[in-house]
């Protein structure tokens, strides 16, 4: 294994690009079927009142609805894009429609906001 001056191995380089390629969510099985969920296995949502590319999903509602921010160095690919939020923040969208979370959900699992005001689904591949 090739050492750099500083201690880490040359492998840490490279991995840390492919992490940024890496899909910000999975599919889980659920009662609602086949969802998208982050990395801990919390639902993920879209909102009728998004465009695509596009939140409207800001202030009050962005703290009942968390969006699924994207890390700095992320990259898009194939069906993930990033967008920039109002706030100059960036969050991950699917298929044109951004991603969110929903603050009552307590559990992995949980679908509580889907149907929320007839706008809210949980986010489907």
């Amino acid at each position: 294994m090739i050492r750099l001056a500083f201690g880490l191995p040359a492998a840490a380089l490279v991995l840390a690009p492919v992490l940024a390629l890496a899909a910000p969510a999975m599919t889980a099985s659920s009662e609602k079927g086949e969802i998208l969920v982050n990395e801990q296995g919390m639902t993920l949502y879209t909102f009728d009142k998004d465009e695509a590319g596009k939140s409207n999903c800001n202030d009050k509602c962005a703290a009942n609805w968390p969006p699924l921010m994207a890390a700095e160095g992320a990259r898009a690919e194939g069906e993930w894009t990033i967008i920039e939020r109002a706030d100059g923040g960036h969050m991950w969208a699917y298929a044109g429609k951004p991603l969110y979370l929903w603050a009552k959900d307590q559990k992995p699992g949980d679908v509580t906001g889907d149907g929320v005001n007839n706008v809210w689904h949980v986010a489907k591949p």
